[in-house]
């Protein structure tokens, strides 16, 4: 129960700085339903959730400590571009790095493959689509790997997806340190991940 306890607590922190259920969601690698039943827990109110979501919650502080053992993580995904760019055919020209935790992974394997690097931030609630960071590479026109440190519900990266796809990018491949969905795809796109989480259920 600690660690329920700390991770509502963590959440509550969240929300009094300012951030919306989905992006507290985000940022603690959970669902918006489990972020809600934490931000309500023990009140009593036609919106509070009832029962416990079912729900994993990841962490990969370990890794994202030291830049070597997120280089190492990265080295991983760039095996993974590898054989896929090699069973499916394809040359991939920019690694794409969604917001926040997505970045150092894709700046690690645009290195080591030589390969241009790019931004994607997800959209907030002021506006409906997200964009690319001006400092980076442009996407329009080239083979794109899209890279993410956990896909939670998948929404953030089937709208990035979609975004990237509406800029003009040609997504060949999503990568994932984690993933806790049953997807094997977003529109047409395969998601590979170094773990798969699955919560089971009787």
């Amino acid at each position: 129960m600690k660690g329920i306890d700390s991770i509502a607590q963590r959440a509550l922190e969240l929300k009094q700085s300012g951030m919306n259920d989905k992006e507290i969601a985000r940022e603690l690698h959970l669902s918006e339903n489990t972020i809600v039943w934490l931000l309500t827990k023990g009140i009593k109110s036609k919106t509070a959730p009832t029962d416990t979501p079912q729900d994993t919650k990841i962490g990969w502080t370990s890794v994202g400590v030291f830049g070597s053992r997120i280089s190492l993580m990265s080295s991983i995904l760039v095996d993974i571009i590898l054989e896929e760019a090699e069973n499916r055919d394809f040359e991939v020209q920019t690694a794409v790095g969604v917001a926040i935790n997505g970045i150092p992974l894709a700046t690690h394997i645009s290195d080591e493959l030589d390969i241009e690097f790019s931004v994607y931030r997800p959209p907030d609630k002021k506006v409906n689509s997200g964009a690319l960071s001006s400092n980076y590479a442009n996407v329009s026109g080239k083979n794109i790997v899209v890279v993410d440190d956990v896909i939670g519900t998948g929404e953030t990266m089937e709208k990035a997806i979609t975004d990237l796809k509406n800029m003009g990018a040609e997504p060949k491949l999503i990568l994932t340190i984690v993933n806790k969905t049953q997807l094997k795809e977003i529109d047409g796109v395969p998601i590979r991940s170094v773990v798969s989480a699955r919560t089971l259920s009787a």
